[in-house]
This record gives C-alpha cells, sequence and structure tokens, in this order.
C-alpha cells in the first residue's frame, strides 16, 4: 500500500462519500476506489461499508484509519524535518482563529510576520472553538489562536498572553459611576451576550456561574458582533463585556464606559495551540515570536483569575 492510498481511505472516512472525497483529493472517483479496492484486496479485509448511506467504516476499517492518520502524518514529518534542518520557513500554512480574537490581534501582528518571512503563504480561517479542534485533528489546520485551556489530549498550547473582561457600562446604569467593578456587580440578565457558539460568551456565563438570575426576564438579545452590543447597550437594554483588545479601538467617548474589574481581573488565556505531532512547528514558532513582540506592547497583565472558555452547562 502507498502513502497516496491511505490518504484516499482518510478522504473517504471522513466524507463518507466517494465522490466529494475524490473532489477534495483531486482525482478522479473512480480511480480513488480503484485505489482503494487494491488495499482492501491486499488486506483481504472491507475498510467500508458501501451498502449504508452514508457510507460507514466497518469495524476493522475504524482500526486502519486510526493507524493511517499516524503513518501519515510520519511522513509528513520527514519533509518537515529536511525544513527545519535547513533553516527554511516557509509553504503553505492554515492557521485558525476564534472570532472574537481575528478583528483585534489580526492586524496587530499579520503584516509584520509576512514580512518576515515572506516565503510562508498564510491561509487564515475565521472558525469558532469546536470547528478549530476538529480541524486540527482532522489534519485540516497546522495551528489555530483561541481561548484556553481546552484540555484536549491530542492539541498542545502555549500561550501567548492573558486578555481581561473589561464592562461597558453606560450613563444611567447603576454601576456606571464606579471606578472599578467586581464579579459580585454583575447581573446576568443585565448582561447583553453574544450567540450560543462564541466562547466568550461562555466565559461570561462561567464568570456569572454563582449569581442568580433574577426571576423576570423583559427580554433576550444574543448578536454576533460586539458593535452591536455596544450599540444596544447605549441604548439602555443593558451593558456587556468585551475583551481589553476590543476596547482599543473604541471612540473616546465610548472609552468613558468602561470599567475595569478589580484585581485580580478576570480574563481569558489566549493561546497558540496545535496538534501534538508538531509539523511546521518552525513556523509555529515563528507566529508565536511575531505575536508575542506585538502584543507585549498593547497588553501586560498578570494579576489575573483565568475564566475557563469551555462550555459548563
Amino acid at each position: 500500500m502507498t502513502i497516496t492510498q491511505l490518504k484516499y481511505v482518510l478522504a473517504v472516512a471522513e466524507h463518507k462519500n466517494f465522490t466529494l472525497a475524490a473532489e477534495k483529493c483531486f482525482v478522479t472517483q473512480p480511480t480513488l476506489s480503484m485505489q482503494i479496492q487494491k488495499i482492501e484486496e491486499e488486506l483481504s479485509i472491507q475498510i467500508f461499508d458501501r451498502t449504508k448511506k452514508p457510507i460507514q467504516l466497518t469495524d476493522i476499517g475504524q482500526k486502519i484509519v486510526t493507524q493511517a492518520k499516524n503513518i501519515v502524518n510520519e511522513a509528513d514529518r520527514i519533509q518537515d524535518i529536511v525544513e527545519q534542518q535547513k533553516g527554511f520557513i516557509g509553504g503553505e500554512f492554515r492557521l485558525g482563529i476564534i472570532p472574537t480574537i481575528m478583528p483585534t490581534l489580526l492586524p496587530m501582528f499579520l503584516n509584520n510576520f509576512i514580512k518576515k518571512y515572506p516565503k510562508v503563504k498564510l491561509i487564515i480561517e475565521e472558525l469558532n472553538t469546536e470547528e478549530i479542534v476538529t480541524k486540527l485533528k482532522n489534519g485540516h489546520l497546522d495551528a489555530a489562536i483561541a481561548a484556553t485551556p481546552l484540555m484536549e489530549d491530542k492539541i498542545k498550547e502555549i500561550v501567548l498572553y492573558f486578555e481581561p473582561f473589561v464592562a461597558y457600562i453606560p450613563e444611567g446604569h447603576k454601576n456606571h459611576e464606579k471606578h472599578e467593578i467586581e464579579v459580585s456587580d454583575l447581573n446576568l440578565d443585565d448582561i447583553l451576550l453574544l450567540q450560543d457558539g462564541h466562547c466568550f460568551r461562555d466565559g461570561i456565563m462561567n464568570l456569572c456561574k454563582n449569581y442568580s438570575k433574577s426571576e423576570i426576564n423583559h427580554f433576550q438579545i444574543e448578536s454576533g458582533s460586539f458593535e452591536t452590543l455596544i450599540k444596544l447597550a447605549d441604548e439602555g437594554l443593558g451593558i456587556t463585556l468585551l475583551p481589553y483588545l476590543h476596547t482599543l479601538d473604541l471612540k473616546d467617548k465610548d472609552k468613558l464606559k468602561l470599567k475595569h474589574f478589580k484585581e485580580p481581573k478576570p480574563a481569558r488565556e489566549i493561546s497558540i495551540i496545535y496538534p501534538k505531532n508538531e509539523l511546521k512547528i518552525q513556523i509555529i514558532d515563528a507566529l508565536r515570536n511575531t505575536i508575542s513582540g506585538v502584543i507585549r506592547g498593547a497588553i501586560a497583565f498578570q494579576n489575573v483569575e483565568i475564566i475557563s472558555p469551555l462550555n459548563k452547562k
């Protein structure tokens, strides 16, 4: 059997469809089917149950796919070893970033990175944490930037910085006149939240987990953007919490509505995460060093309490 054949097996296992798998592998469907059939004949087993829709792995097929992933990863490592030995930092690199980090962090480091490492072709995707973890495990991302800790066995995390939560409290609200606020000042029913699926939302829910909700809910609004939440807060519909870097771009009049928490400040931990096989580690290190260099001047908080990004329903 060949590495190419194993890649075809992995594609079908992922997409559960021979035609779609062939498209993703840039070969014709008959070619892909023939190569997989050759492996099955060589091993005298069936990897896929073709009678089911969508196509399913057989019991032995599941074990083969697990081993095939290891083999393909180790084969990719050979080229990686050569590039590291030569000191080469280049090639295609697929990076995922969660939506609450992308708009603020990406403009801070991207220009510096592409100037310093012109041979790297960055392919950047905005994805939620669940999508990032899935794509990292399936080999469709080389690394990602996300809120941690995620406690995923096959994923390694290196902390880049700590980013405090900051409250946006408009005039007229009972907490507006306070110089600093405490978590106990928060009322979950009073907080305008991002829509479900954002780990920053889950962080807020975890932050407020010990404080009961009121019995009366006049309305519930969830949005996909901080800008919308800020506008709703200005209309007197509540307050919202923002990540620190997002507050740096606010207008001066809006910055007057920001209230920082007393120390230790509740914060999220932002890390670069990647599979433990550490492929393309030289590019991962280059990214980490570039981001650390630009973030050091913008954010430097140490006395913080890390709030988990995991959904704890």
